[in-house]
């Protein structure tokens, strides 16, 4: 994944050079491999999305485990579709609508991130909220250094939201890690769909930056956001 998407960088910031137009080629050539090849390597994926979708049903907590369940399940009907475009791809199912088929996936793609940055969502709304309760409770020792942190919450206006958010996040990695992986992946789907036109450089730097915080916390799996 991360080669497919420097692939794509690479080629678009060297496409309009005289000189580098066989490189550019080349590039494409190799990302286009790449997509075929990561398509045959999810063939199997279904399965797992529907694995976590029934485990993500037993989560305690409500918001959780609607988001994820219903991220997981329109996950594994973006494998599904995912397949049919394999199977076209490799000249078993010709007759399929490509076109069709790819929107199906990509809208399945769009409405999964989009489930996903809502649980994010509501992991940092449920931390500032704790904030705020751990603020009233030290309001007698306003001295203390981590109620001088926390103080911020009581700021009005968009300063008053923007630093507690960073400490938020700066407190909570794997959290951070999980909002900008899906917010770098939404780039994608927002301009196949047409909700947000960019170019192939900005899609293939978001698909980077995905793919390393992903090969991160498979490195790391305490970077990764608990289910």
């Amino acid at each position: 994944r991360a080669t497919q998407y420097t692939c794509m960088l690479l080629s678009y910031l060297i496409e309009h050079k005289a000189d580098k137009e066989k490189l550019a080629m080349k590039l494409k050539q190799l990302e286009s491999s790449m997509s075929s090849g990561r398509k045959m390597f999810r063939l199997g994926n279904m399965v797992h999305a529907l694995v976590a979708a029934r485990r993500t049903t037993q989560l305690p907590d409500v918001v959780p485990r609607f988001c994820l369940t219903a991220s997981n399940l329109t996950r594994a009907l973006y494998f599904v579709c995912d397949a049919v475009l394999w199977l076209k791809s490799v000249g078993l199912q010709p007759d399929v609508d490509k076109p069709k088929w790819r929107n199906w996936a990509t809208k399945c793609y769009y409405f999964s991130l989009l489930m996903n940055l809502a649980r994010d969502w509501y992991e940092i709304s449920w931390r500032l909220e704790q904030a705020v309760q751990e603020e009233k409770a030290k309001e007698k020792s306003f001295w203390d250094k981590h109620n001088q942190d926390l103080n911020c919450v009581k700021c009005d206006g968009l300063h008053g939201f923007l630093l507690p958010l960073f400490q938020i996040l700066k407190r909570h990695p794997p959290l951070l890690l999980d909002l900008v992986k899906n917010l770098c992946d939404l780039s994608g789907p927002l301009d196949t769909l047409g909700i947000y036109k960019t170019n192939p450089g900005v899609i293939g730097f978001c698909g980077i930056l995905s793919s390393l915080v992903g090969i991160l916390t498979l490195a790391s799996p305490h970077l990764k956001l608990k289910q």
